[in-house]
C-alpha cells in the first residue's frame, strides 16, 4: 500500500519541526551555563532539596510500585463494572500475557544493552553528563523520551506495515488497566525509545531519567484507566480554565479514550490522531489532536477477530489461524 503523497510531506515538515524542539533543552542548558559564566551552580547527581523528600516514593513506584498502582486500580474496575463485560476469557489471557512478558523479558535486554552494547560502542561516555542540572536532565529526558515515542506510535498508525505491529494495543474492545500493556512484544522491543533513556542515564542522567519514567508512567496508565477522573474539570465552570491548559499539555482520558475509539465518524473518535503518551502537546502542534471532552461509545477496532494471544503478542513470528485476519498468512 502506497502512502498518501501529501502524508509524506507533512511527515517530513513535523520531522523537521521536531529536530528543532529537541534541540531546545540543549539549548536552554548552554544558555544556563552561559549566563553563570561557565559556573557549576548545581548537579543533579544530589536532587534540589525539594525533591529529595519524595525520591524515596518514586524508587519504589519504580520498582514494585506501578505495578501495584495498576493492579488496583484495575481491581477497582472491575468490581465496579468498569469493562461493561467485555472482558472475556480470551481477553483476559492476551492481556494478562502482554502485561507479564514484557516484565520478564524487557528488563535483561535492557540491561544487556546497557551493561554491554553502550560500553562497547561509546566506552568514553559513562557519567559524561553528570554535570548537567537536574531540571536539564529532566526536560532534556522529558522531550527526547516522549517525543520520540510520539513518532514512533504515530508512525505505526501511518504506515500501513507498522501498523500490524501495533495492531494488538487497539484490539481491545475496552479501555482499562488490564490493556494498558496490550502490545505486540517485538513492538516494545524494537520500535520503543526505550533504549534512548538508557543511552542518556547511561551519559550520567540516571535521576532526572528516573523521575521522568515515574512520571510517564503514571500519566499515561491514568490515560488509560476506565476511570474518567477527569470529568470533573469539564464538569464545573470554576475548574474550566485548568482543564483548557491540563488537556492541551498531558494525556487525559477523554483525549486519549477517543484514540482507541473503533470510528471517527461519532465526531468524538479519532484514532487517526491523539498521539501522545505522556504529553499531547505534541498534537496540539503537528495538529494532530482533537480534544472534545466527550468519550466514545464502543472501542477496538473493526478488523479485530479475536485473534489468538500467540499471534497478538508475537506476530509476525507466529501467526494467526482466524480467517480474514490480517495476522493470518496470505
Amino acid at each position: 500500500m502506497q502512502i498518501d503523497p501529501s502524508l509524506k510531506i507533512k511527515i517530513i515538515k513535523d520531522i523537521s519541526v521536531s529536530l528543532l524542539i529537541y534541540s531546545l533543552p540543549v539549548l536552554a542548558i548552554y544558555l544556563y551555563f552561559k549566563f553563570n559564566d561557565g559556573a557549576l551552580l548545581e548537579s543533579h547527581v544530589s536532587l534540589p532539596p525539594f525533591l529529595k523528600i519524595v525520591q524515596p516514593a518514586f524508587e519504589h513506584l519504580k520498582t514494585w510500585g506501578l505495578t501495584a498502582v495498576l493492579l488496583g486500580l484495575g481491581v477497582i474496575e472491575f468490581i465496579f463494572g468498569l469493562y461493561d463485560n467485555k472482558w472475556t476469557s480470551s481477553e483476559r489471557k492476551v492481556d494478562i500475557v502482554c502485561f507479564l512478558a514484557p516484565k520478564l523479558l524487557l528488563p535483561p535486554i535492557i540491561a544487556f544493552f546497557s551493561l554491554k552494547i553502550l560500553p562497547l560502542v561509546v566506552p568514553n561516555f559513562e557519567n559524561a553528563l553528570s554535570w548537567v542540572p537536574f531540571w536539564g536532565g529532566f526536560f532534556l529526558i522529558a522531550i527526547a523520551d516522549d517525543l520520540t515515542q510520539y513518532w514512533y506510535h504515530r508512525l505505526h498508525h501511518q504506515l500501513p506495515f507498522l501498523w500490524l505491529f501495533h495492531r494488538t494495543h487497539h484490539s481491545a474492545p475496552y479501555m482499562g488497566m488490564a490493556m494498558a500493556s496490550r502490545q505486540n512484544f517485538i513492538y516494545t522491543v524494537l520500535f520503543s525509545q526505550i533504549y534512548l533513556t538508557a543511552t542518556l542515564a547511561y551519559f550520567g542522567l540516571g535521576l532526572p531519567a528516573l523521575f521522568v519514567t515515574v512520571l510517564k508512567s503514571i500519566i499515561t496508565l491514568s490515560a488509560h484507566s476506565s476511570i474518567a477522573w477527569d470529568k470533573p474539570f469539564y464538569k464545573y465552570k470554576v475548574l474550566h480554565p485548568v482543564a483548557w491548559v491540563l488537556e492541551r499539555v498531558i494525556s487525559t482520558p477523554a483525549t486519549h479514550h477517543a484514540h482507541h475509539a473503533d470510528t471517527t465518524g461519532d465526531g468524538v473518535g479519532n484514532y487517526k490522531g491523539n498521539f501522545g503518551n505522556m504529553f499531547f502537546i505534541w498534537d496540539i502542534i503537528f495538529h494532530t489532536g482533537i480534544i472534545t471532552r466527550q468519550f466514545p461509545k464502543t472501542y477496538g477496532s473493526k478488523s479485530y477477530k479475536q485473534e489468538e494471544w500467540y499471534a497478538q503478542l508475537l506476530w509476525p513470528i507466529f501467526k494467526s489461524s482466524k480467517e480474514g485476519s490480517p495476522l493470518a498468512r496470505r
